[in-house]
């Protein structure tokens, strides 16, 4: 989903720190001060650069990172709201789940603190997520006066179990590393995460982007189908992807015996 005009090197942001370093795209989240929580400027300059690493032919892989003590807060209950000049209203809706999730792009979340309430949005949507031991996961709203609704249907979509996440929305618990894990929100827990985080991007770069963008863009589709239906999209699917040059570099350099050079088309 597009959401703006705006080309991504036109914008300075104010509340990430946004890098690209080959293939890599680096989305940091940038306002420590207030322990990252989301007000509009910082969702909009969000769907700003996950569009842009969306689109971008030379953006193989993303990391979503965060500095400082929390990881995130989830949204700035507090902050009024914040506009800029440089960012429009989106054409559409911004939702923090959707918009990791639709990346259609391996997407590594790395947190080495906690994670609140709208946060868990964001780790939700990554394709894997390695967290520090360090690293708690709570849901408060309820202590709020509110429901994190959102939440608990992205984390019943990403196959938690259903009554599990039930319980910790109803409670508002926190959750330990291993806890996130066992859930399956976590997809590794380990006392490094940023060098674990960089051995999966090596491998990462040895696969092909196109095959990889493609079986998630399939799998993601195939859930909204019957199981009839769903395999006869699969199939017509494969029948797709052997089409594409990176397929036929992959076989050609398989029967060649040497390493492919990827094109990501």
């Amino acid at each position: 989903m597009r959401y703006f005009d705006l080309p991504l090197e036109t914008y300075s942001f104010r509340h990430l720190l946004v890098f690209q370093e080959g293939h890599v795209l680096t989305i940091v989240l940038h306002r420590p001060e207030k322990k990252n929580a989301l007000n509009n400027l910082m969702v909009k300059e969000l769907a700003l650069a996950f569009q842009y690493a969306r689109t971008a032919e030379s953006v193989w892989v993303v990391m979503l990172k965060a500095e400082g003590d929390i990881f995130c807060a989830g949204m700035d209950l507090r902050a009024p709201e914040e506009g800029s000049e440089a960012l429009p209203e989106p054409a559409h809706p911004i939702r923090l789940f959707e918009l990791v999730y639709g990346l259609r792009k391996p997407c590594i979340g790395v947190a080495q603190a906690p994670v609140l309430a709208g946060g868990i949005l964001l780790l939700a949507g990554c394709t894997q997520v390695i967290v520090s031991e360090k690293a708690t996961f709570s849901l408060p709203e309820v202590r709020r006066g509110l429901f994190p609704f959102q939440v608990l249907d992205a984390l019943v979509r990403i196959g938690c179990p259903e009554r599990k996440v039930l319980d910790w929305c109803m409670r508002a618990t926190v959750l330990s590393a291993g806890e996130a894990a066992r859930l399956g929100l976590v997809t590794e827990v380990t006392t490094q995460p940023g060098e674990r985080a960089g051995e999966l991007l090596t491998e990462y770069m040895a696969l092909s982007p196109a095959a990889i963008r493609l079986g998630l863009a399939a799998y993601q589709e195939s859930r909204k189908l019957g199981v009839k239906e769903r395999q006869a999209y699969l199939f017509d699917q494969f029948q797709l992807i052997q089409k594409t040059e990176d397929a036929q570099e992959g076989i050609a350099a398989f029967a060649e015996k040497r390493s492919p050079v990827w094109k990501n088309r």
